[in-house]
Parts: C-alpha cells; sequence; structure tokens
C-alpha cells in the first residue's frame, strides 16, 4: 500500500482544479524563503553527523593525555610514534561498537552488561571503573591547579578547588551540551603542537621510520608508557559515555529511536555514527601526534627526557609561544580538563545509575536525577583527594592513563560479549569485520599490559 503524505497549499486560484486527479494547481506559488548563512552551516550534511563521537574525541586528549604523550616524546623521542598508527584504527573500532550498542537498544553499557552478565562481574568491573575515573578526574583537576599557577603563581590546591567546584557546579546546573561547545574553543589551544610542526626543522626520516616501528624501544620503561599511551588513548571512560550520548540522543529526539524496533533508520544512524566517531578519534589522535613530535623536537632533542612538572611539559611550546608558553599550555590543560571532567564523572554516573536502574542524563537537574548526580558529585569530590598525597600532577596523569589502560582490558571483554549477542543487538550484531577489531583490540591491550607487568616485576 503506497504511502500518502498530507500536503496543504493556498492557490489565488482555487477553482483551478482537476476532478480526477484530487491534486490542486497552482499557477503560481509563492518563493521559498531564503535560507541565512546561520540556517545553512546548521543545515549542512557534515555538522548535522557530528555529535557524541567528536566530544568524545576531544575528551580524549585530556590533561592525562597531553602529559602521556609529552611523556613519550620527550624520553623516546620519535621511537613510539607507531602507537598512535596503531591505536587509531583500534579506538574507531571499540568506540563505534560502544556507540552501536547505545543506538541500536536504546540502553546504556552498564544495563546491557547486566543484561548478559552475572551482576556480581558487572558490579566489579563498575567498581574498577568508578576507582580510575575517580583517580583520573583528581589527577586532571591537580594539572589543571598547577596549570593556573604557572600563569599566575597563586596557590595550586586553590586554583584546583576552584575548578573542581567549577566543574561540579557546570554540570548540576547547565546542560552539558550547551558549555561543551564553548570549552571545545579552549581546546583548539592544542592544534599549537600542529603549529610548531610547521615551524621547526624535523628529521622527516626519522619521523617516518617512528610511525612504522622501525626503531620500536621495547624496553622496561617503553613497555609501561605503551600501557600509558594505549590507556590514555583507548579508556574505558569513552566507552560508557558514547553508548550513553547515543541513548540520549534517541531519548531527546522525536524521530528516532532503538534500531531494535525501528530498523529502517539503520542506515542514516549508522552512517552518522561511523562518520562521527572516524572525525573524532582522527583528530584525536593527530593532536596527539603532534604532541608526541613537537615535545620529541623540543625537549627530547636537548636532553631533557624525563617530565616531572607542569613547567617541563610547557617547555615544548616555547618555539611558536616564547614567553607565553605558560599560558598557552595553561589554556590547553585547564580547556580540556573542564571538557574531560564531566565526560570522566558523567561516565561513572551513567553506568552506576544505569546498573541500579535510576535517572540518568545530564541534561537533567539534579533534584530529577538524584542518585546520577550523587555518584558524580562523589567522583569529582573524592577525585580532589589526589591533590593531598604528594604526587607531582604531571606523574598523577601518567600513572592514572597506565591504570585506564590496564582497566581497559576486562571492560572491553564486557563490551564485545554484549556486541556479539544476538539476544541483545539482532541484526545489529557486530558484524566479522567490526567484531576480529574490536577483539583485537582486547588482545593488545591484555598483551601490552601482561608485558607490562611481567618486565616491572620479574
Amino acid at each position: 500500500m503506497p504511502l500518502t503524505y498530507p500536503i496543504q497549499r493556498e492557490c489565488a486560484n482555487a477553482g483551478n482544479q482537476n476532478a480526477t486527479s484530487h491534486v490542486t494547481v497552482c499557477p503560481m506559488s509563492a518563493p521559498a524563503p531564503k535560507i541565512g548563512l546561520k540556517a545553512r552551516v546548521h543545515q549542512a550534511t557534515l555538522l548535522r553527523r557530528l555529535g557524541p563521537g567528536i566530544i568524545a574525541g576531544a575528551a580524549d586528549d585530556d590533561p592525562s593525555g597531553i602529559a602521556t604523550y609529552s611523556q613519550a616524546g620527550a624520553q623516546f623521542g620519535f621511537n613510539l610514534l607507531w602507537t598512535m598508527v596503531l591505536t587509531f584504527p583500534l579506538v574507531v573500532a571499540i568506540q563505534m561498537i560502544s556507540a552501536l550498542i547505545g543506538r541500536v537498544t536504546g540502553r546504556g553499557l552498564a544495563h546491557n552488561m547486566g543484561q548478559v552478565m552475572p551482576a556480581s562481574i558487572v558490579h566489579g568491573l563498575l567498581a574498577l571503573l568508578f576507582i580510575a575515573n575517580t583517580i583520573n578526574v583528581g589527577a586532571d583537576l591537580a594539572a589543571m591547579g598547577a596549570a593556573a599557577k604557572l600563569v599566575t603563581g597563586l596557590s595550586q590546591h586553590g586554583f584546583t578547588l576552584f575548578f573542581a567546584f567549577l566543574s561540579l557546579g557546570l554540570q548540576l546546573f547547565i546542560p552539558y551540551r550547551k558549555y561543551s561547545r564553548f570549552l571545545m574553543v579552549l581546546t583548539f589551544s592544542l592544534f599549537a603542537y600542529v603549529a610548531i610542526l610547521l615551524l621547526l626543522p624535523l628529521d622527516w626520516g626519522a619521523i617516518g621510520a617512528g610511525m612504522i616501528g622501525l626503531n620500536a624501544n621495547l624496553t622496561e620503561n617503553a613497555a609501561v608508557t605503551i600501557v600509558a599511551i594505549f590507556g590514555t588513548t583507548i579508556s574505558p571512560y569513552l566507552f560508557f559515555w558514547q553508548c550513553a550520548q547515543e541513548v540520549e540522543e534517541v531519548d531527546q529526539n522525536a524521530d528516532q529511536h532503538p534500531l531494535l524496533g525501528h530498523p529502517l533508520e539503520a542506515p542514516e544512524a549508522l552512517g552518522r555514527i561511523r562518520m562521527d566517531t572516524i572525525a573524532g578519534m582522527l583528530a584525536s589522535n593527530l593532536i596527539a601526534l603532534a604532541i608526541m613530535i613537537a615535545t620529541a623536537a623540543t625537549l627530547h632533542s636537548h636532553g631533557v627526557t624525563n617530565i616531572n612538572t607542569a613547567a617541563d611539559a610547557a617547555q615544548a611550546l616555547e618555539p611558536i609561544a616564547g614567553k607565553f608558553a605558560f599560558a598557552l599550555f595553561s589554556i590547553g590543560i585547564i580547556g580540556t580538563g573542564l571538557l574531560a571532567i564531566p565526560v570522566l564523572a558523567g561516565s561513572t554516573g551513567y553506568a552506576i545509575a544505569e546498573s541500579y536502574g535510576w535517572r540518568t542524563g545530564l541534561d537533567n537537574m539534579p533534584w530529577q536525577a538524584r542518585g546520577f548526580y550523587t555518584v558524580i558529585g562523589a567522583a569529582v569530590l573524592l577525585g580532589l583527594g589526589v591533590g593531598y598525597v604528594g604526587l607531582d600532577p604531571i606523574k598523577a596523569l601518567y600513572w592514572s592513563a597506565v591504570l585506564n589502560g590496564v582497566i581497559a582490558v576486562p571492560m572491553m571483554a564486557a563490551l564485545m560479549v554484549v556486541a556479539s549477542n544476538r539476544g541483545k543487538m539482532g541484526e545489529f550484531r557486530v558484524g566479522p569485520v567490526l567484531g576480529a577489531l574490536g577483539w583485537l583490540t582486547t588482545a593488545i591491550m591484555a598483551a601490552a599490559a601482561i608485558t607490562m607487568l611481567y618486565v616491572t616485576f620479574k
């Protein structure tokens, strides 16, 4: 039976109507209204297809990522650039699978895990997520405080407290989608690392060799750094975040539904997820690669092979920013921190609230989703304690990345169990290519973590 759509038209000559066609013929129709530049930008196909993946990519280059990539470049020069080439298809695959679960089922990752795995295993995984995210939040806050101190000379702890309560207040009372767009502007400061590549005389032969792993460094220290790179690039909190954001996309748009019940929406939805995720992760990995090359060309080449403080990391920007290097570095750390902390804390809130059936969503007010926001508040406030344990913020960021690299292994295994389950995913369960990439990512992360533990404790 053909579909019919009601069309209403007003004609100056209403009598000009074909009696047999039931179609009103208008001799003249009003010209279509002109579309302004702003409307055209909003209607652009590419821009409408970008969303959760772009936010996830921006949050991936959080202060922990900046510190880890800087340490890798300073300590090992160009020798670990191959890790960014390797992780790109892996992070795209695992984030695409995370988004697919949310869009297909209309439920978050923790809820789906609870449907196919024993409750004890799920609760154990969520406990690991809470611990890792809380430490990461604390490390990010401490780094933001240290970055602000570089510029102002004022109390680092005072700034850390300020950023903690600022971030928490924004999460509680302003929808994340509104202020995240502003914060993403601050993260453009990270493109200063890209600009350095245009100013410095670089050994492109050495860079090319590093990108394909000809001089792969597999010492004990390198093993730990590789796990840190993997952990800050393929982070567990991003799995839960992108899945949850796809669920919110469905909940907040009347014309979108879980694909299990509305498979006709699949071509458009899956195409958007693919483009969104690839764009977000490509931008993230290119920035990470630029940070590693910039620090290798500036710090490592001048004998600075160990980054101990925020000031050490900021020196990499001196070729382009000069005396403003500290300010530019601080803007990047603070901007990415304010963008990433809601993702870190929010992913914890989504995961735990979903497992207990509580209401979720950063567009809700605190009194509308009490349990969800209680978890977020606990993650931020407990994270403050990281700044008072005596560990330098840069070291805290680095070791939080290592922790994420270890915890990511069971998280990805659970993710793949859900994505491969026909009962949960129906005809949309992961296919052979995406499934193989997902399990390959899990295996590589596991091998890196096991190697690190072996060389550390042998």
